[in-house]
């Protein structure tokens, strides 16, 4: 906070009063008229306002003196928490009458308004911050088809993160699935659940792997600029979200880079990023998933059935197999950084069906089940035998129904 701040503010609130005083900022009913507009102009008794209206405006102004005085207390309380316990003290005796309206509470509201929209005052610390998990959690419930795990796996492991007066480390989850399965949507669910702003917010940083390190040869240089970036986010917003896409296409050399964020901090020199979270979206473990999944099927049990430690143990099996990957070659993985592996389950032909049901009412458009069923159909499912998956998931289901538009 600046060193003007304050006194800026008193400034403003002191104007506030003063412009109350004169109507300035509307009013609720009528307001009385001041003791120098009796007459059209003060120059109607040879110039001089007269004893009776210099006392009246000295009292007025007094009474403006004493408003603010107390006014400032209780600004200084309700943004700061300073002076709270003097304010309580004086709460029993009595104010100074004021009959003018909108005076006291409402410019008080105004104020403080205005003040925390700067993010200073809020339960957080900071006013871009929400962390709303009871929306997240039904968003999740109401939106997300087919993926009980990774609703379980993410409601717990931030709301448990989040409630930790002082994590050890940042949070790190590592999302893996194929491509349509809902590992971008709950990206995007977390930031709009956390943030203020959702993705556009200051304290959220998204990398697409190709987009923003499409050249190895260059790696050095986004080595540099990503350790930079980071550190400039977390400097500027505590709790700040960093994205990965396509993060089984990042060299591994810029995985070891961004390493120390994501370790346990030592304070030596590096940014604090214990409030922190990690998102690093992935093909990579599509296929293991998708067989423990048909493999259930097969077996006539539900994929609900499915558990994280049935599943994980498997998927962290293959991110270490040998392969052209920056997750292999990487020490993340060896180095246990990535708190949790959520799996993103394969969509099967009725969770098609309600991701079109969602993308019919996102638009405001009428359905019928005959046309989710169309939607559902254009889809390509496999294994070849089985046709059991969208091998889509339901990435492009909100395209597919502008054939269904009059």
């Amino acid at each position: 906070m600046g060193q003007g701040r304050p006194s800026a503010l008193l400034g403003l609130a002191c104007c506030l009063l003063l412009l109350g005083a004169s109507g300035g900022l509307g009013s609720r009913g009528t307001t009385p008229r001041g003791p120098w507009e009796e007459e059209r102009s003060p120059l109607a008794e040879g110039g001089a306002w007269g004893r009776a209206r210099y006392e009246a405006v000295k009292k007025h102004l007094g009474a403006v003196g004493a408003l603010s005085k107390q006014y400032w207390q209780y600004l200084a309380c309700k943004v700061w928490q300073k002076g709270c316990e003097e304010e309580e003290e004086e709460e029993s005796s009595p104010r100074p009458g004021w009959s003018l309206p909108l005076v006291g509470q409402d410019y008080l509201e105004i104020l403080s308004a205005w003040y925390c929209s700067f993010g200073k005052c809020c339960e957080t610390g900071d006013c871009r911050i929400v962390n709303n998990i009871t929306g997240l959690e039904a968003d999740l419930n109401g939106q997300l088809h087919g993926q009980h795990l990774a609703k379980e796996v993410v409601v717990r492991a931030v709301q448990g993160f989040l409630q930790s007066p002082q994590p050890q480390k940042a949070l790190v989850l590592s999302f893996h699935g194929w491509s349509g399965t809902g590992k971008n949507f709950v990206a995007r669910m977390l930031a709009s659940h956390l943030y203020r702003d959702g993705l556009k917010s200051e304290c959220v940083r998204v990398f697409i792997s190709l987009f923003h390190f499409p050249h190895h040869k260059y790696v050095d240089s986004y080595k540099v600029r990503l350790k930079k970036q980071i550190s400039e986010t977390v400097q500027l917003c505590k709790q700040s979200l960093f994205i990965f896409d396509e993060a089984e296409k990042l060299h591994f050399s810029l995985l070891d880079a961004i390493k120390p964020f994501m370790a346990r901090n030592d304070n030596k020199g590096q940014v604090d990023c214990r409030r922190s979270i990690f998102l690093f979206l992935s093909n990579l473990g599509g296929n293991t998933i998708n067989e423990v999944a048909l493999d259930f099927w097969r077996a006539g049990r539900a994929r609900e059935e499915i558990s994280m430690e049935f599943l994980e143990q498997r998927l962290r099996l293959e991110l270490l197999e040998p392969a052209e990957n920056g997750y292999a070659r990487s020490h993340l993985l060896e180095e246990n950084l990535i708190d949790f592996f959520v799996p993103f389950l394969p969509l099967e032909y009725h969770h098609v069906k309600l991701c079109a049901r969602d993308a019919f009412l996102a638009r405001g458009l009428v359905y019928t089940e005959a046309t989710l069923d169309e939607v559902a159909r254009m889809m390509v499912f496999v294994p070849k035998e089985e046709k059991l998956f969208s091998a889509q998931g339901c990435k492009s289901v909100s395209q597919r129904i502008n054939y269904f538009l009059p």
